[in-house]
């Protein structure tokens, strides 16, 4: 069976990545899942991993709402970062945010794939997870 080999979590909510890496584990689909509390140290991550295409994440689970760097100053870094990485990276924001302008926002946003509001089912990863496999 194919799988993902490397997911990222952009998220400072410990109870929402606690029970996010369980479920994603349960699942086998997941091989590696790394967890960054804000977008400045995952967007230092990819800076120093961006020609090293096994240590880049398939997928990545963005939260806006984070201290030092949100989700909207990671998106604006990683645009710049993308042209130099030779790999698909599939962003999904998951966000408690119901906010029309920020779901209007994600979707003008060519790199980000879904507005997933959460808390995000266990049915929903896995469908996600599922739809990322068969495009890999």
């Amino acid at each position: 069976m194919k799988t993902i080999k490397n997911m990222t979590l952009i998220d400072d909510d410990d109870i929402f990545v606690f029970l996010t890496k369980k479920a994603i584990e349960n699942t086998s689909l997941v091989e590696l899942i790394r967890v960054f509390g804000n977008g400045l140290d995952a967007i230092n991550f990819l800076i120093e991993h961006c020609k090293d295409l096994e240590a880049l994440p398939e997928i990545i689970l963005l939260d806006l709402s984070m201290p030092i760097m949100d989700g909207w100053q990671f998106l604006d870094q990683f645009t710049k970062l993308a042209p130099k990485i030779d790999k698909k990276i599939t962003i999904y924001i998951c966000s408690s945010s119901i906010s029309p302008s920020d779901v209007e926002l994600a979707k003008k946003n060519d790199l980000v794939s879904d507005y997933i509001i959460k808390p995000i089912t266990k049915d929903k990863l896995i469908d996600l997870l599922k739809n990322i496999i068969e495009e890999i």
